[in-house]
């Protein structure tokens, strides 16, 4: 790779870990605001303009706060724990395409941090990395509610990754590559895998609810009984790191969601506009970047929708019983992951026969 190409890449890569930093910090006022809403409240609004200025202040609180390491606590892997879930969580949208291509100085530059033919596997172990830092921080805290937590979490992270991980099965079926970027070329215009893959979007979903441990799956930290489960002795920045990655993670599940069923950067008519543009213009260079800007607003507006779906979930369903989140994962989830590798290497089967 030239020098030049390296730049692109490094300017990208900055891009995108600050975007992603942006979008965890204001994830909280808006679920915040969102919380207000639903229960009839205004939420915070003191903190500059409509309180938009409440994540900053909330980010130099934590910064600003004593640094507490409780007496009897492994001291070491206290600090070790937040900071594997803060680097696992930041590393898995490395591989995502954000949009198709930009035409920059007679260069091709993609919208992709890097390129591999294994993305998907890329994404789903580096996340399943994430647990590493829960089951360790609950654990050298030496409190017991903290290792219920981590327990708790690493055992829904088991359970429910082995039905995310069949729910994907399918998609690979179909488009026969495990390149996001291959993925997301073949949903070209408006022929997204949702309307193939409706059950395995649904499974996929209520997975990624269990693996990022949001409501109604948030059994590791739940405050009515654990007081907060694995991140209970913790305060200052590494409290911050735990509740940032938990944001990052909602952030790059929405992003996977998008660019596996929903169609990433693609939306009707794309290339029909293109080739408008290109006609008024006169240009095709202009015509393919207005076309890749649009297809990132669009990628982003579908990532927003699911980070929203997150919060409204949270604000409205009340959370399982533990034995209720088991026999969900293992005895209604994977039987219905397996049904519809089933049915789907039918169809095309069928398909393969009758064309």
């Amino acid at each position: 790779m030239e020098s030049v190409d390296l730049i692109y890449k490094g300017i990208y890569i900055l891009v995108i870990f600050s975007i992603t930093l942006l979008i965890a910090t204001y994830s909280t006022y808006f679920e915040r605001k969102i919380a207000a809403f639903i229960q009839d409240r205004v939420g915070p609004n003191r903190a500059g303009p409509m309180g938009l200025l409440q994540p900053l202040a909330d980010a130099g609180k934590l910064f600003f706060k004593e640094d507490f390491i409780p007496a009897r606590s492994s001291k070491a892997l206290f600090i070790l724990g937040p900071g594997i879930a803060m680097i696992v969580a930041t590393m898995s949208s490395a591989v995502i395409p954000f949009g198709d291509m930009l035409l920059v100085g007679g260069r091709e530059v993609f919208l992709q941090a890097i390129e591999v033919n294994i993305g998907v596997l890329y994404v789903f172990g580096v996340v399943s990395l994430g647990v590493y830092g829960l089951m360790i921080g609950g654990w050298a805290s030496n409190n017991k509610f903290s290792l219920l937590g981590a327990i708790r979490a690493a055992s829904q992270n088991i359970s429910y990754e082995l039905a995310m991980g069949l729910s994907l099965i399918a998609i690979l079926m179909m488009t026969g590559s495990l390149s996001l970027r291959e993925i997301a070329a073949q949903q070209a215009g408006f022929n997204w895998n949702i309307w193939y893959q409706p059950l395995g979007f649904i499974i996929f979903l209520v997975c990624a609810f269990a693996e990022t441990n949001r409501t109604p799956f948030d059994l590791p930290e739940s405050e009515a009984e654990l007081i907060g489960g694995y991140h209970t002795e913790y305060g200052s920045m590494k409290l911050g790191m735990y509740l940032f990655a938990e944001y990052i993670n909602i952030f790059v599940a929405s992003a996977v969601m998008a660019t596996l069923y929903f169609g990433a950067y693609n939306f009707p008519f794309m290339l029909e506009l293109e080739a408008w543009l290109a006609d008024a213009t006169e240009s095709a260079v202009t015509a393919n970047n207005i076309v890749t800007l649009l297809g990132v607003g669009v990628m982003f507006a579908k990532i927003f929708l699911f980070i929203f779906f997150f919060m409204w979930v949270r604000w409205t369903l009340p959370r399982f019983r533990y034995d209720q989140l088991m026999k969900l994962g293992w005895q209604i989830l994977i039987p219905l992951a397996i049904l519809n590798i089933v049915l789907t290497g039918g169809a095309i089967v069928l398909k393969d026969y009758l064309f």
